[in-house]
């Protein structure tokens, strides 16, 4: 049975998190040193160590609320019905995002971890691009597989952000974010549909997309299928 944690604990570790932010904020990743954050938080290091494990612990924790504080603020923006054009909105959100979180941003992707692990933030970055491509691919207009397709456009995505931020604002130029959505976009989609056949890549993508909705197959059977679409989608050998 899951223990429920006091209120305490949860209003504490909101308070050492939003110090750590703010030091992060006004003076980078050195800056949110155990120290400095137990002076800013009001509380003992002991008492991060154990709510947080260590400082990396608490780093990620910083950036997932962070990241948590995005998604809140993008859930009020409505869907156009066009995927695609949402896909669009999406890497403008993220860019926007990035310039006005630099350290932030960094803490998710600019520093690589043992064995290519992702970051908490950047886990759930990921999952939540995932779900625009799904949308693309249901509506037919995905040219590749979604995890392909999903890779691209963050590692684009991700490099686009963090070029700009280790470029000095009055030599930032905004437009290479726009050549590169479009050309990410133009090598991932196809364009609205015309009536005409998709081929068997995007026919295969669009119905590997979907089958979730389905109830009909077996587990197994389902596996074998979602193997044999992704071989003609072209995501496995």
């Amino acid at each position: 049975m899951e223990t429920e944690k006091p209120a305490g604990i949860d209003k504490h570790r909101e308070r050492v998190i939003a110090a750590a932010a703010k030091l992060l904020a006004e003076g980078g990743r050195e800056a949110v040193s155990t120290r400095a954050v137990s002076a800013a938080a009001g509380t003992q290091a002991p008492t991060i160590y154990r709510l947080f494990g260590d400082k990396q612990g608490l780093l990620d924790a910083v950036a997932a609320h962070g990241w948590a504080r995005h998604l809140e603020e993008e859930a009020a923006i409505r869907p156009t019905g066009d995927p695609v054009e949402d896909l669009r909105t999406g890497w403008e959100l993220n860019i926007a995002f990035a310039l006005a979180n630099p350290a932030l941003y960094c803490l998710m992707y600019g520093e690589p971890r043992p064995g290519g692990a992702a970051s908490p933030a950047a886990a759930a970055a990921f999952a939540h691009l995932s779900s625009y491509i799904r949308s693309v691919a249901q509506a037919g207009r995905l040219s590749v597989g979604e995890e392909r397709a999903a890779r691209l456009v963050q590692a684009a995505g991700s490099g686009t952000a963090l070029a700009l931020i280790a470029t000095a604002g009055d030599r930032r130029d905004l437009t290479l974010s726009d050549l590169a959505r479009e050309a990410v976009i133009a090598a991932i989609t196809t364009g609205p549909s015309t009536g005409s056949s998709p081929g068997p890549a995007g026919a295969a993508v669009t119905l590997r997309s979907v089958l979730p909705q389905t109830s009909a197959l077996t587990t197994n059977e389902r596996g074998l299928l979602e193997d044999w679409l992704d071989r003609i989608a072209g995501e496995r050998p």
